[in-house]
C-alpha cells in the first residue's frame, strides 16, 4: 500500500468558469472559454494555490547542465496532478465520466472501428509505421453520433470485453453537465488597468463561459512529495485543503470550493493486463493490445541536428535519431513501429550527483509493434507565463503544442502473451497494480506531471473476424 496516496478532489464552482485557449477573442469572435479545461489548467490552479498558501516546500532547479545556476528557485516542483473529469454527485457513490474511445462511433456505443487485415480493391496511403487501415463495421447511417463521455462503469465493461453492450444512458455530452453562456465585456488597458484608455480605447469583446450544473463537479487528482526539514517526504495537499479549501481555476479569477474525497483507490478505469485476443499473421501468432488515451498527450518532434547542422548526441555520445512526434508516440520507432519502452522495475540512478532514470538489470525490451491507430485532429495547448528571474524575465506566451486528444486509440501486435502483458503494464496508468492508490505511468513526453498521457489497455480483433 502506498503510504502517501494521491488525493482525489472534487471542485465545485461558485460561479461560471472561463477556460480560453490561444485563439483570438475580439469583435465578433466569442472566444472558446466554455470548453472543458485541459489538465494544465487545474495543475496551474494547484501551483498558484500552493504559492499563495504560505506553505514551505523545498526548491527545485529544473534547468539542465550548463544552464543550472548556483541557486534553486522553483518551489513545489514535486506537484503532480491529473484530470479534470466530469463527476456527477448522487447517492452513496459519485459517477465519474471519461472521454469516449474513438472506436465507438454511433449512438449504439458498439465497437465499430477495427483494423482491417486486408481490403480488396482499395488503395490507401498510411503514415509510417502503420500496417493496417481502420475500417467501420457499421453500415452507412444518419443515426445520432456517440456521446462524448462514458461513465466509469460503462468504460470498464468496454475494456473488460469488446462484446459487452453499453447503454446510451451510460454516456453524456458536454450539454448534459454544463451550459455555455455568452457575455460582452469592456477591454482593459494592461498598462493602467483601466478601460477606455490606451490600447483598450473603444474596445469591447464577447466571451463564452462554462456554467456547470448543480450536481456536477470537476474531479481531479493531486499530490506533492516535498522534503521536510527532517528529510522526510510529505504531501502538502492535505494542508492546502484543510476543510475550507478553495481554488481559483481558469481565467478571470473564478473560484471553486475543493473537497477531498475518501476513496479506496483512484477512481479511474483499470486497463486489461492479460487474456488478450490472439490471431495468426504471416504464419506467426500475435497478441492484440490496444491503448486508449484518457487524457491528451503531447509528443514533440525530436530533431537529429542543431540549427547549424551539428548532429545531436546523448550523454554517452550516441547520435539522436530524428522522430516526427505529433500523432506518433516518441516511444514508438517511426520506421517499423517497434515499441521502445522497457519492461521490468524502474529505478533512479545517480549520474554526476544528479538523478537520472534507469532500469533494473533484469529489465528487457518489449516485443510489440504499433500497426494501426485512430487519432482525431489535434487540440492546441498553450498558456501565459508570468515574469520570473529563472528563464522568463519578461513573461509572455508559452510555446504552442498540438496534443493528441483523449479517446485516441493505438493498436499493437505483441509477439507473445508475456510481451502483451509487459506492454500493458507499461501503458496502463496503474501499471500492474490492480488496486492503485496513485498514478504510475504518464506516457506523454511533455507535461506528464500535469496529467497528460494517461491511458488504459484493452484488446481488439481484426475487421470481419
Amino acid at each position: 500500500m502506498n503510504p502517501n496516496p494521491i488525493n482525489t478532489i472534487l471542485l465545485h464552482p461558485t460561479d461560471i468558469l472561463f477556460f480560453r485557449d490561444g485563439r483570438p477573442m475580439e469583435g465578433s469572435l466569442a472566444g472558446h472559454g466554455a470548453a472543458w479545461p485541459l489538465p494544465n489548467v487545474t495543475d496551474a490552479a494547484f501551483h498558484a494555490a500552493l504559492h499563495r498558501s504560505g506553505l514551505e516546500g523545498h526548491r527545485h532547479d529544473q534547468r539542465v547542465q550548463a544552464e543550472r545556476g548556483a541557486k534553486d528557485n522553483r518551489r513545489f516542483g514535486s506537484l503532480v496532478t491529473a484530470g479534470p473529469f466530469p463527476v456527477r454527485k448522487g447517492g452513496d457513490r459519485d459517477a465519474w465520466f471519461f472521454p469516449r474511445p474513438k472506436d465507438l462511433m454511433d449512438g449504439s456505443l458498439k465497437c465499430s472501428l477495427m483494423p482491417a487485415a486486408r481490403i480488396d480493391s482499395v488503395v490507401w496511403s498510411l503514415a509510417a509505421p502503420l500496417k493496417h487501415p481502420v475500417a467501420n463495421s457499421l453500415p452507412p447511417s444518419k443515426d445520432t453520433r456517440a456521446k462524448g463521455w462514458l461513465s466509469a462503469a460503462a468504460y470498464q465493461r468496454y475494456l473488460d470485453g469488446p462484446e459487452e453492450e453499453l447503454r446510451s444512458d451510460e454516456a453524456c455530452d458536454d450539454g448534459d453537465f454544463g451550459d455555455a453562456e455568452a457575455m460582452v465585456g469592456i477591454a482593459i488597458d494592461p498598462e493602467t488597468g483601466t478601460t477606455g484608455h490606451g490600447e483598450a480605447a473603444g474596445k469591447i469583446y464577447s466571451a463564452r463561459y462554462l456554467r456547470l450544473r448543480d450536481d456536477w463537479r470537476l474531479g481531479v487528482f493531486a499530490k506533492t512529495d516535498e522534503k521536510s526539514e527532517s528529510g522526510q517526504r510529505k504531501d502538502l495537499i492535505g494542508e492546502l485543503l484543510d476543510g475550507s479549501g478553495q481554488l481559483l481555476v481558469g481565467g478571470q479569477q473564478r473560484l471553486c470550493t475543493a473537497t477531498r474525497c475518501v476513496v479506496d483507490r483512484v477512481p479511474l478505469p483499470l486497463g486489461r493486463s492479460a487474456d488478450f485476443v490472439s490471431c495468426e499473421s504471416a504464419g506467426r501468432r500475435r497478441w492484440l493490445v490496444k491503448w486508449i488515451l484518457l487524457s491528451p498527450a503531447i509528443w514533440p518532434e525530436i530533431p537529429d541536428h542543431k540549427p547549424d547542422g551539428t548532429p545531436i548526441t546523448d550523454r554517452n555520445g550516441r547520435r539522436i535519431l530524428h522522430h516526427p512526434g505529433g500523432w506518433l508516440p516518441n516511444w514508438v520507432h517511426c520506421s517499423d513501429g517497434q515499441v521502445m519502452l522497457r519492461s521490468g522495475k524502474s529505478l533512479v540512478r545517480r549520474h554526476g550527483g544528479k538523478p537520472s532514470r534507469g532500469f533494473t538489470e533484469d529489465s528487457a525490451g518489449i516485443s510489440a509493434r504499433l500497426v494501426a491507430a485512430v487519432v482525431p485532429k489535434p487540440i492546441p495547448v498553450t498558456g501565459w507565463a508570468l515574469a520570473n528571474d529563472a528563464d522568463r524575465p519578461a513573461g509572455g506566451a508559452k510555446s504552442l503544442h498540438l496534443a493528441v486528444p483523449a479517446g485516441a486509440v493505438y493498436y499493437f501486435e505483441a509477439e507473445s502473451p508475456e510481451a502483451a502483458q509487459a506492454l500493458s503494464n507499461s501503458l496502463n496508468w496503474h501499471g500492474e497494480d490492480r488496486n492503485p492508490t496513485g498514478i504510475k505511468n504518464r506516457r506523454s513526453t511533455l507535461m506528464g506531471e500535469k496529467g497528460f498521457g494517461l491511458g488504459v489497455c484493452g484488446t481488439w480483433k481484426f475487421f470481419g473476424t
